[in-house]
């Protein structure tokens, strides 16, 4: 069976991308298997950019076909932003708890009609003969507080209106087929299945 690696220590997003591609003829790896794999730099300017830096690296060292990812919010009102800063939007070693109240911060005074937002996510896939990604994105609110006691990251004060819940009110088996990495990953499982048809 075909190795595809994903450039992720995230065990969470490994076995989510797993069991999303597990129909198709390959088996996806994370970066556990490969130690000696330095930190990869997210140094783009685009989520877009990000993934590439993610699966090319890992390509280039490993040989493998390789799948990178990145995900940014994006709040309307504020132009995009925190967007590929998410992580670090309240600094290089800020915690999800920080990112969240710097945002809240900045949206504080911010009718509910303007606090418009996605999720985005991008994947991007490299091996010998292409390059190509796809993504995926869920429309929300940004509300005042914090709801819900799952997830992470920005996940208790996304709203999404259609269920009346944040995301970290939804369960994790539930919100996987929803989200914007989830919908993501299944257009990559369609895009994969063409290439493996076709290859």
């Amino acid at each position: 069976m075909d190795k595809i690696v994903f450039a992720t220590s995230n065990i969470n997003k490994l076995r989510e991308a797993q069991s999303i591609l597990k129909d198709l003829p390959y088996q996806v790896i994370g970066l556990d298997e490969f130690p000696n794999i330095p930190e990869i730099k997210e140094t783009g300017k685009t989520l877009l950019d990000n993934s590439l830096i993610k699966a090319r690296t890992v390509y280039n060292l490993i040989g493998l076909p390789s799948i990178g990812d990145d995900t940014g919010l994006e709040v309307e009102y504020l132009n995009g932003a925190p967007g590929v800063k998410s992580a670090r939007y309240a600094g290089g070693n800020a915690a999800y708890k920080d990112n969240l109240n710097k945002l809240l911060k900045d949206l504080d005074g911010v009718p509910l009609g303007k606090r418009k937002a996605q999720f985005r996510t991008v994947i991007s896939f490299v091996n010998a003969l292409t390059e190509q990604w796809v993504e995926g994105i869920v429309e929300g609110i940004i509300i005042d507080k914090p709801r819900g006691s799952g997830g992470f990251g920005y996940d208790p004060i996304f709203y999404l209106p259609e269920l009346k819940k944040t995301f970290a009110e939804i369960p994790m088996d539930e919100k996987n087929k929803i989200s914007h990495r989830g919908l993501a990953l299944e257009k990559f499982r369609i895009l994969l299945g063409k290439f493996y048809l076709t290859k």
